[in-house]
């Protein structure tokens, strides 16, 4: 399998036939070699610096009906909130006097928000703290909007894309949701100029060994500047409360094959790894990942926002465990860097 790797890491190319090689491989040996050629991949670019990013969860109110999310529009055993703009706000200071230089704006597509709540919250934090990158992850807009948010100065969104097969779509989302549209609009942050994200659920009902080769295609043709994965997990107030959750060591492939792909891409060890795993977010770190994201919203909502059964928001999962991840990274011999941590294109490094 070694050459398998070596061949990605130098032409950037993925054929289905490797894919599955890896995927398949279950020799330690050549599996801590896709590692630690993912690993000195993103040190190429980054060093041994792993960015943070504070996270605040300000709304779990969501039009959609997703069928894995526990933000599901029909979930009644959920308790709705909406932070205010001054509670958003206090957590950005909370964050910013903790070394925190991005925020994660996160919340369901909440319809009692409108652009000009947006845009009066982000110019609001863009002038109290000019350093600081904002990062949107809102859901589908439209290009209006986006464009609205862009210049009021996000920097920053984060849409999944969750499947490039649209058949497989339409398996994970109700009928009135569009494929096409998620699609636009991905489409639509990248030329507006947004440092843009994407990424899918590894291991998501129905997923195929072919869907996860066509979402590894969308991303490298893509190209974002970040690309969030991570196994996929049951919440049980939803229609898939009874499927299996996915695997960590595939997860941990496909973040070291993505970094292959992508050498200088942006690639956090999500919260779903540490979820699954007491060491997922530093296994996420030793494949290729390069961010993590402290939760940063106020204690007593962190449980309201259930996207799926036993998410962390305690520990080294919040913000108020930042020394205990800074220690946990630094065993790693890595280090957190208190910086906005931008993507750096490859003819830059």
């Amino acid at each position: 399998m070694k050459e398998i790797v070596d061949s990605i890491g130098e032409k950037r190319t993925l054929s289905l036939e490797k894919l599955k090689t890896i995927v398949d491989c279950s020799d330690k040996e050549e599996i801590n070699y896709l590692y630690s050629t993912a690993r000195k991949t993103a040190n190429k670019y980054y060093g041994n610096r792993v960015y943070i990013r504070g996270l605040i969860e300000f709304t779990n109110r969501c039009k959609n009906d997703c069928y894995y999310c526990g933000l599901r529009a029909s979930n009644k055993e959920i308790h709705r909130y909406c932070l205010s703009e001054d509670d958003i706000f206090r957590c950005c200071e909370n964050g910013y006097s903790l070394g925190f230089r991005t925020f994660v704006l996160q919340g369901g597509e909440d319809l009692s928000i409108s652009d000009e709540d947006y845009i009066r919250l982000i110019q609001r934090i863009k002038t109290k703290f000019p350093d600081c990158a904002i990062t949107l992850s809102i859901g589908e807009r439209s290009r209006k909007s986006y464009k609205r948010l862009f210049e009021a100065g996000a920097d920053r969104y984060l849409l999944r894309h969750e499947t490039a097969n649209e058949v497989h779509y339409r398996r994970l989302h109700p009928e009135n949701m569009s494929f096409k549209n998620r699609m636009r609009c991905i489409s639509d942050l990248k030329q507006i100029g947004y440092q843009t994200g994407v990424g899918f659920m590894v291991g998501s009902p129905y997923q195929t060994i072919d869907n996860i080769y066509q979402d590894l295609c969308f991303i490298r043709e893509l190209s974002p500047e970040m690309v969030g994965i991570g196994p996929f997990i049951p919440h049980k107030d939803t229609p898939f409360g009874e499927k299996a959750q996915g695997s960590l060591e595939l997860t941990l492939k496909l973040i070291s094959i993505i970094r292959l792909l992508l050498p200088s891409v942006l690639l956090p060890a999500t919260t779903a790894l540490g979820s699954i795993a007491p060491n997922g977010r530093e296994r996420g770190i030793l494949a290729g990942a390069n961010v993590v994201m402290p939760n940063l919203s106020p204690v007593e909502r962190r449980a309201d926002y259930s996207l799926y059964n036993n998410k962390l928001s305690v520990g080294a999962e919040s913000a108020e465990g930042l020394e205990n991840l800074k220690s946990r990274i630094s065993q790693l011999g890595y280090s957190i860097v208190s910086d906005r941590g931008d993507f750096i294109p490859m003819d830059k490094a």
